[in-house]
């Protein structure tokens, strides 16, 4: 008996010490220093270092809390993030996919409203808001980085032959069949891995064929179908690029790709931002062009709307969540952001921003004077993404005639108007 009470005595001291570790909720532990410690959730663990001195130069701002970076796999990060979120465990703040996949989740109750960040609404234009925006005007996430594409090229190489960069799309076919006669592999993408020839080759060049935003809202509402003949016209250019990529591209994979241009084994890729840090060593000089329009056609660019951050509805510190979510919509949070992005990832605020990489200042300075547009499914027809990327890829390899492919598109997307 007498053991038995000095057990319930020692349980009852280790309760009482305990109960102020548990009252902190998400502080440090052991109540140390009192700091606010939030998570983060994100698809870009390769963004790690960059995303670590981001959040440090926030704490130089607000000492009294900490954000932690937790980056998941990218393939995993939806699947994965949706688990947490249902089972109570999601993070505080949390990269946002934008559009539809996003929609849903501010739907299901998961992502905070955002309308009310100090900023939001005044310092990002309405296309750059667009993307994490709901149909009544609600926001579900602060917009933080676009990537663009577009066309790598070997300067060194051109510099040889005496090439220069193609004005149209006739112009490019050209100077492939041109590199191709002087023994060169003129283009680097492969179709192994499926997602890059479409979301990156056929999805970066659709708007020089079909229009930027005004012209992807009509293809939406069934207004334009498409298989039309610019939308024939769009597949037809992967049948005609399709002999300029490398021998055996259906193995190539994306990584196979960027080590073909890395090596000088191919010339051109077709490619987003994202890549340019791969080439930062790379042994000859480079540079990027847009990928170019038909004859009589305006060169448009893919500026895809590619990350935001939101706040989880369940966070027990929304005052704090909110405050860094003001701080990345201010020119202050926007230029620290800039300074420790990763290359190739580009700020959405209405403010200019100074980017110290010559390579990224190079990409952005090909959205000047031409239409921008997010990749085509996103917006509305994500219900597309898996038909279209075969209907490329068979394109490509001959099984499918571009008019084919275009009905097959149109048949698709009569589904979901």
């Amino acid at each position: 008996m007498k053991k038995n009470l000095q057990w319930i005595s020692v349980m009852a001291l280790i309760s009482i010490l305990l109960v102020p570790l548990y009252a902190t909720g998400n502080k440090e532990s052991a109540g140390a220093s009192g700091k606010v410690v939030l998570t983060m959730g994100s698809w870009r663990a390769d963004d790690v270092t960059q995303v670590t001195k981001l959040l440090a130069a926030y704490q130089k701002v607000k000492p009294d809390v900490e954000i932690q970076f937790r980056p998941t796999n990218p393939p995993d990060y939806n699947a994965t993030l949706r688990l947490q979120l249902e089972g109570g465990t999601g993070p505080d703040l949390m990269y946002a996919r934008s559009y539809a996949t996003g929609q849903e989740l501010f739907n299901a109750g998961y992502f905070g409203d955002c309308t009310a960040i100090p900023g939001l609404t005044s310092n990002f234009t309405p296309s750059n808001l667009a993307p994490w925006q709901m149909p009544d005007g609600k926001m579900f996430a602060v917009p933080f980085a676009a990537v663009s594409h577009g066309v790598y090229y070997n300067k060194t190489i051109f510099q040889k032959e005496g090439l220069t960069i193609p004005q149209t799309w006739e112009d490019f076919l050209a100077l492939c069949e041109t590199l191709s006669s002087k023994g060169y592999t003129p283009l680097a993408n492969g179709v192994a891995e499926e997602w890059d020839i479409l979301e990156v080759f056929f999805l970066g060049m659709l708007p020089n064929f079909i229009g930027g935003a005004t012209e992807r809202v009509q293809y939406e509402s069934g207004a334009k179908k498409l298989n039309d003949p610019n939308f024939v016209a769009a597949f037809q250019a992967m049948a005609d690029a399709a002999p300029y990529l490398p021998k055996g591209f259906e193995s190539i994979t994306y990584n196979d790709s960027q080590a073909l241009f890395n090596t000088q084994r191919a010339v051109m890729f077709m490619d987003g931002s994202w890549t340019a840090v791969v080439y930062e060593d790379a042994p000859f000089e480079w540079g990027v062009f847009a990928m170019p329009a038909p004859q009589g056609r305006k060169t448009a660019i893919t500026f895809h709307p590619d990350m935001a951050i939101t706040y989880n509805k369940a966070t027990k510190h929304p005052k704090e969540a909110q405050e860094f979510l003001a701080w990345i919509a201010s020119r202050e949070g926007a230029a620290t952001a800039a300074a420790n992005l990763p290359t190739g990832f580009f700020p959405m605020i209405n403010f200019p921003i100074q980017l110290t990489d010559a390579h990224a200042n190079e990409f952005l300075a090909l959205n000047n004077g031409k239409d921008t547009d997010a990749r085509f499914v996103w917006p509305k027809f994500m219900e597309l993404y898996a038909p279209m990327n075969q209907a490329v890829i068979q394109v490509i390899k001959n099984e499918l005639t571009p008019q084919a492919a275009a009905d097959a598109m149109e048949a698709e997307a009569a589904k979901y108007r």
